[in-house]
């Protein structure tokens, strides 16, 4: 079975690593990008992805170049504490929650690929134009190679989408669905070296319905240093047209440092981190509607290709390697291609639209909201705002509909690839 995967990024190469894992040996991969660079700045990945990446022998590989986040601490725009929860390991995970540089995570899975499937198998400089269905359950993909002006056409048994939020594949699928939607925040990011703050391993989310900021380590210095990498975000709500979904866009720190002035907490120097970011980066907030379907015959989506979502949740990464993780199982287990494709779609496309609609209300980060609509001014005791329960009751939802909650992430891994070794078909 010969399986052609649009996209390098986290998603697309763990199904790759996935697929091999499977059985399949004749997998390809394309990316639009001339090179792999490690671009970007950090994500995170809840227990249940990094539980995934367990299965395929790189927890090791990715926790070096990680920080073990220990809590999320929800805070409004003066400071003042909404909620608190421990995370990963502390929150009594088998697995822990790792926050860790995009670029660090695609290098750490790129290297496993071309090891285990071999040094060709991904092809940069390499973007699909077109998607044409073939008789006999195959699918012919239109390749164009940009810094040549090549083009070349690739007959498979299925395609995978995985290149992301302006996917091609997707857009072969539903070519009137238009651009991205733009929800009028616009994020600026970056990473910084700093001291460590709290627990040396706290992930902070503070603000209000204008204006949030988003910080968590990333990295710790290895040269014995006793700092770390901090990557931060501003969401700020602005008049300025969006422009295109790219965290590569960059723009100056002067642009951005006004909006951190506010950001003076007692416990952390917020202004002085975004200073000293030696690069900024600029996109709107946008995703997309949930699809009615993910698969047309032999093409597929996953990721963001399939459910872009808000960064609220720290979920897009996860979710991808879960999607990767189940497709592959699916496809090794069910008796046929079709069927595999159909369990996969009916498996994750309603549980991914419920996440991206959550996402649109900030996922557990609805705290902040509930806190500022109830005490715009700030307040003594949150208790006299939100209650306890209340509070527990949005981030327990949360874990749950995500699947990160601790009983979920207690049994193993129901893609497991011991499983599967009698089941793949070829």
């Amino acid at each position: 079975m010969k399986i052609l995967i649009s996209g390098a990024g986290i998603g697309g190469l763990t199904a790759a690593l996935s697929l091999h894992a499977a059985g399949f040996t004749d997998v390809q991969v394309v990316e639009s990008a001339q090179e792999l660079r490690p671009l970007g700045v950090g994500l995170n990945l809840l227990p249940n992805a990094v539980r995934e990446l367990a299965e395929l022998g790189l927890l090791s590989a990715v926790a070096s170049q990680a920080v073990a986040t220990r809590e999320l601490i929800l805070c409004n725009s003066f400071g003042q504490l909404v909620w608190r929860e421990p995370r990963g390991l502390d929150a009594g995970n088998e697995w822990p929650q790792l926050s860790i540089h995009r670029g660090h995570l695609q290098a750490v899975l790129a290297d496993a690929v071309r090891n285990r499937l071999g040094a060709h198998t991904i092809a940069t400089d390499t973007r699909v134009t077109a998607v044409t269905p073939l008789s006999g359950g195959r699918v012919r993909t239109s390749l164009n190679h940009p810094s040549t002006a090549n083009s070349s056409t690739l007959d498979t048994d299925l395609l995978i989408g995985a290149d992301g939020i302006n996917s091609a594949v997707r857009s072969s699928l539903y070519p009137r669905e238009g651009p991205p939607l733009w929800n009028g925040l616009t994020l600026w990011r970056g990473v910084a070296w700093s001291m460590p703050y709290l627990t040396g391993a706290s992930m902070i989310v503070a603000g209000d319905d204008v204006e949030r900021i988003v910080l968590y380590p990333i990295r710790e210095r290895s040269n014995g240093e006793h700092t770390v990498l901090v990557n931060w975000v501003i969401a700020r709500r602005c008049g300025d047209e969006p422009q295109h979904g790219d965290w590569n866009r960059r723009t100056s720190v002067d642009r951005v440092i006004e909006h951190a002035l506010r950001w003076r907490f007692d416990w952390l120097d917020i202004p002085a981190i975004i200073r000293s970011a030696p690069a900024v980066f600029e996109y709107p907030m946008i995703d997309r509607d949930p699809l009615p379907r993910w698969t047309f015959q032999r093409v597929t989506l996953l990721g963001d290709a399939a459910h872009p979502m808000y960064p609220a949740g720290s979920n897009g990464a996860t979710q991808a390697i879960i999607d990767a993780r189940a497709l592959a199982y699916l496809l090794a287990t069910c008796d046929d291609v079709d069927q595999a494709l159909d369990a996969y779609d009916r498996q994750r496309r309603n549980l991914m639209g419920r996440i991206q609609l959550s996402n649109r209300a900030m996922g557990p980060e609805r705290a902040i909201t509930l806190a500022h609509q109830r005490a715009p001014g700030g307040f003594g005791d949150i208790n006299d705002v939100i209650s306890a329960n209340e509070l527990a009751q949005i981030s327990a939802d949360y874990a749950r509909t995500a699947g990160f909650d601790p009983d979920a992430c207690a049994r193993r891994s129901p893609y497991n690839a011991m499983n599967w070794s009698t089941h793949v078909r070829q």
